[in-house]
């Protein structure tokens, strides 16, 4: 159904430089891989502390690369967001870029990327959404979205950039979609869950999109035909080999978003077909499987270039699941039903509940989690197999102007 209840400020906050050094003369990060076909077929990896970045003074929520990789979003309960780099300046140590701040009153609780890289979304329990742009090297807040009657719990940016979803502790899901200005329409707002939404996601490249439930149930929304609004298409449970509790989060499989995963409370990873098309996307159980996890399992995320899953949970635990092949003779426990295996694991990767694991979008290796401890962590992830030693840059678009 549409609302007209919605609310948009402008320029309410500014991001403020932090750390030290010039991300502009960024150093080569030091990874250890074998590169991406090496780790799409290991049967075993090592999971390596690359850095341990401090600087969140209370939970760290949630970590979200920019597209290209320049910079690693992260959002806490103390009410900020900050956007990470590695330094030249600082020997190659992770700094804080800019600290975003001055907007939300309560915890920021997930960041979200949109697909070019120049606005970063953070929503909070305060029931706003924040859009950020960065112009000239400082990073301002360019709108606030409210409509939403309290916690919002995820945000998510269209692959077109032309629409933002956010989802609460309201149980709705809204679309808003940007015009001219970074005034934000609401489109529409999405009633159909009956329990907290707590996480949306878009299909990697047609505007579907698909939110997750403390109702047990994952749903799959569209626009109608006549684009007068937006329906469910689609709604998935345990009797549809779903999952039996919390559905947490949902991912799509890069490079064709063939299949997508989703995992849940119930210490399941459910693995499903995914086709898209008239008369809307289709989502079939393909394998379920124990992850692992002796808690929930909070997050995931499917490599971009390893096509490896990484997930994280409520037992402080990390955990990296790969594709089995029919030869793979190994015989142990790790081997789970529908094609995939435990790779690796760090069974205490954080002090308390991992929230978020985010593989870096071009460089196969490196891996992001952020914990209840406050911590917010880079991870490389080899192939054991492997002994070749090579160093990545990341690169910084031009006109970055660094810390100050």
């Amino acid at each position: 159904s549409r609302s007209s209840s919605r609310r948009m400020l402008s320029f309410l906050g500014r991001g403020k430089a932090g750390g030290s050094g010039d991300p502009a003369g960024v150093e080569a990060m030091e990874t250890e891989t074998s590169g991406s076909s090496n780790l799409a077929g290991a049967q075993s990896v090592a999971i390596k502390l690359a850095a341990n970045l401090q600087g969140h003074t209370d939970r760290a929520w949630c970590v979200a690369w920019e597209p290209h990789g320049r910079f690693l979003a992260t959002c806490s309960s103390d009410k900020t967001a900050r956007l990470w780099a590695p330094s030249a300046a600082a020997g190659g140590a992770w700094v804080t870029v800019a600290e975003l701040e001055g907007v939300h009153t309560r915890t920021v609780r997930h960041v979200s990327w949109s697909p070019c890289g120049r606005m970063l979304a953070t929503c909070s329990f305060d029931a706003s959404c924040a859009v950020w742009r960065e112009r000239g090297g400082d990073w301002e807040c360019a709108a606030v979205v409210e409509g939403h009657e309290n916690e919002i719990k995820a945000c998510a940016w269209s692959p077109s950039g032309t629409l933002l979803a956010t989802c609460g502790r309201d149980k709705t899901v809204w679309i808003w979609e940007v015009q001219p200005g970074f005034d934000f329409e609401c489109v529409a707002v999405l009633n159909g869950h009956t329990q907290d939404v707590k996480c949306v996601r878009w299909h990697p490249t047609e505007d579907v999109l698909v939110s997750t439930s403390y109702d047990d149930t994952i749903k799959v929304w569209e626009e109608d035909v006549n684009g007068d609004d937006w329906s469910c298409t689609l709604t998935l449970s345990e009797k549809e080999n779903g999952h039996a509790s919390t559905v947490w989060s949902a991912v799509f499989e890069p490079h064709g978003a063939r299949r997508m995963a989703t995992c849940s409370d119930d210490g399941k990873i459910v693995v499903w077909s995914a086709t898209a098309g008239a008369p809307g996307l289709a989502l079939h159980a393909e394998c379920s499987f124990l992850s692992g996890h002796d808690r929930p399992v909070l997050s995931l995320s499917w490599g971009n270039r390893s096509g490896l899953i990484a997930a994280g949970g409520g037992d402080n635990s990390l955990r990296v699941f790969g594709s089995s092949t029919p030869d793979d003779d190994t015989d142990d426990e790790k081997k789970k039903p529908g094609g995939f295996r435990e790779v690796g694991a760090v069974a205490k990767a954080h002090k308390d509940d991992v929230n978020c694991v985010a593989w870096h979008p071009t460089t196969p290796g490196v891996l992001a989690s952020c914990a209840d401890d406050g911590s917010v962590k880079i991870w490389n992830v080899v192939s054991e197999a492997s002994t070749q030693r090579k160093r990545t840059e990341i690169p910084f678009g031009p006109g970055f102007e660094g810390v100050r």
